[in-house]
């Protein structure tokens, strides 16, 4: 028996339970996105999941789980003369983050090839999860060479490898099941749209469902057994209930009206495609079918629509997901509603009496929420103001940003995967081989394995087929293709920076170069200084969209305690580079360089400034200064000591900002 904790224990995740059953119901709609903060239980919830799916029956011995009733004639293990099948538990098969491509799509049996000389294919998770469920944890931080992979077989419904000499091609249809933490960072759109339902999860602030979680986690904790044994029967009651909902599914009438409701729906969120209506319409025709209703109504075109259509609607790059419940019961009204139908049970229950989606309570795992999200300024006009220091605490808003080009850091690193700076990754087109370092572990280079061990054959014995090879002839692949980088932003908040429409500008420019990282899925940071001293706006993170958040809402006023910045600045990118040392930072100081806090702060900015770049980090400095009036040109000094590009904001204002430190290339 297993003790994992169950799916009708979970607390206060209705809405989450609800999709994941419907994508188990009907598969075709293509998954669950369970978008939450830390802690709320979105991992409990998916692996309890398993516990009370069907079992599948698949042909014996196939390594690619057919269907013994409808066996696949191309599949790799077949062809399969026997129509006999075992039963066995739906599996569900974990994508970790740091999988190699070789381990999801599988690849050449390494052993065997240099052992025996045959070619024999391995399969990877993709083939494990064939009529399962594939879930990815953190799914937003998965490298894009995984993504890509997931795409392919998503769109084809099967997985085809060609590499090392094997030429396969797999069934790999499956309920793709993700979960990720907004703050770390957004879905690439062409994942995100291959989720066919998403869920946002939050810990309740009810004080009596918040008790309700504790008790039945820790009595969860204290014996497992037993708890579990305390939910056998609403377990068994949930898994027949699903059961005949997928009997049911095929015989569910999805009427003409309710077709052109859900068109109008989909066409007033303005979405992209048509993926969102087909998605909606299978949504529905599940939501039916759980409820035990043959002919789709208006609630199961309602419920539909809130799960498939949240993160589909066309919005701001830095919008969150969402859908605004007064638009859609808007839509409801104005659009076609379903013909009702007169043998139907008004009170919508199923042929059990059915019930709500309440009947299944929820997940027995969460804890507090997370960090609230911050507000963002309100807007701002961006007309000059009176030339002189902007007034201490006022807002300056950006504009609307603008295509970034690529910024990049010279010379190719060894960073982690991404798609800015060239460098040696563990993805990427094979530029050469390396022998193995120990017992390092890494993708083989077949040829260049053979090559190396060829040569030494006879003196080794070798009789008959295969290799004689030892561990000193393993060569590994050396691969280039694109890092992500860290940019950090250390701007001046300071009274010193001049009117508002300058601070407008400077915005708008760090929000376009934002963006762009948004778009490359970099890591980005943002230190601001005023006042007395330095502060950590953002620390490193995937979240961009925070930072645009925390940069609009950035007040500027006060003294220019620059040393203090840069000093704040160095020590964020010490502790990035302990906790994440592949990954190279570039610095952007933006400021007029007027040091104003403390005795000699210029000096102290200088002695920073240098220490800086004495660390060899490449950077960036913008100097702010008015062009009207006097200038010192104390940024241009700034620049020489950090060995920095210097730049003039009077010269590449806004568009020409990005244009200027794009073009920036590393010491």
């Amino acid at each position: 028996m297993s003790t994992g904790f169950p799916f009708t224990a979970v607390v206060g995740m209705r809405d989450l339970q609800l999709a994941l059953i419907l994508a188990a119901v009907s598969p075709a709609i293509g998954g669950v996105l369970i978008r939450g903060e830390k802690g709320t239980a979105k991992s409990t919830a998916v692996r309890a999941l398993t516990e009370i799916l069907p079992p599948v029956e698949v042909v014996d011995a196939c390594r690619f789980s057919c269907d013994p009733t409808a066996p696949n004639p191309h599949c790799p293990d077949g062809p399969h003369t026997t129509t006999d099948g075992i039963s066995r538990a739906a599996r569900l098969v974990e994508l970790p983050v740091g999988a190699t491509e070789d381990r999801v799509l599988g690849s050449l049996h390494l052993e065997r090839a240099l052992s025996e000389g045959v070619t024999v294919y391995e399969p990877g998770l993709l083939a494990a999860a064939h009529r399962g469920i594939l879930y990815v944890d953190e799914v937003n931080l998965l490298h894009d060479h995984l993504v890509d992979v997931l795409l392919d077989a998503a769109a084809m419904g099967q997985a085809t490898v060609e590499r090392d000499g094997v030429s396969i091609t797999h069934p790999a249809r499956f309920v793709l099941v993700g979960t990720m933490n907004p703050e770390e960072g957004e879905l690439r759109p062409q994942l995100l749209d291959r989720f066919g339902l998403t869920v946002d999860v939050v810990a309740s602030r009810d004080p009596a469902v918040r008790v309700e979680v504790m008790r039945a986690r820790l009595t969860y904790e204290a014996d497992p057994a037993a708890f579990v044994r305390r939910y056998d029967s609403a377990q068994r009651e949930l898994a027949e209930r699903i059961l005949k909902a997928k009997s049911l599914l095929p015989d569910v009438i999805l009427t003409d009206s309710a077709l052109r409701q859900i068109a109008e729906i989909c066409a007033s969120f303005d979405v992209d495609g048509m993926r969102a209506d087909l998605v909606t319409a299978r949504t529905a025709v599940a939501h039916a079918a759980w409820f035990g209703r043959t002919v789709v109504e208006v609630e199961d075109v309602r419920a539909a629509a809130k799960l498939a259509l949240p993160h589909r609607k066309r919005r701001n790059p830095f919008d969150a997901p969402g859908l605004d419940d007064e638009q859609l019961e808007q839509a409801i009204t104005d659009s076609t509603p379903p013909e009702p139908d007169p043998d139907d049970d008004p009170d919508g229950g199923g042929p059990d009496g059915g019930g709500s989606p309440d009947d299944v309570q929820n997940d027995g795992g969460q804890n507090d929420s997370g960090e609230q999200a911050e507000p963002s300024g309100e807007p701002n006009e961006n007309a000059e103001s009176a030339p002189g220091p902007a007034p201490s605490g006022q807002v300056a808003g950006s504009s609307e940003p603008y295509k970034a080009r690529l910024l990049s850091v010279q010379a190719a690193g060894a960073g982690v995967a991404g798609r800015r700076s060239r460098a040696m990754t563990e993805v990427g087109r094979v530029v050469g081989d390396r022998a193995r370092v120990g017992r390092e572990s890494g993708r083989p280079h077949l040829l260049a394995t053979i090559r190396s061990a060829a040569p030494h054959q006879y003196a080794r014995g070798r009789s008959g087929p295969g290799l004689a090879v030892r561990t000193s002839d393993v060569r590994l692949a050396v691969r280039e293709g694109r890092e992500g980088n860290l940019v950090l932003f250390c701007v001046d908040a300071s009274g010193s920076m001049g009117t508002k429409k300058r601070m407008g500008e400077v915005k708008t420019a760090i929000v376009s170069l934002l963006l762009d990282a948004y778009q490359r899925r970099d890591t980005v940071g943002l230190v601001t200084f005023a006042g007395a001293d330095a502060t950590v706006a953002l620390p490193p993170t995937g979240s961009v969209e925070t930072a645009v958040r925390r940069l609009e809402s950035l007040p500027t006023g006060g003294r220019t305690p620059l040393a203090e910045g840069l000093l704040q600045a160095s020590e964020v990118l010490r502790i990035a580079a302990i906790r994440d040392p592949r990954r190279r930072p570039l610095l952007v100081l933006v400021t007029d360089g007027r040091a104003t806090s403390g005795n000699q702060a210029f000096a102290k900015a200088r002695q920073a400034a240098g220490w800086i770049g004495q660390q060899g980090i490449a950077s960036v400095v913008v100097d702010c200064e008015p062009r009207r009036g006097v200038r010192l040109g104390l940024a241009a000094e700034l620049a020489a000591d950090l060995g920095a590009e210097y730049l003039d904001l009077g010269e590449v204002a806004a568009g020409n900002l990005v244009r200027a430190v794009t073009d920036r290339r590393a010491a």
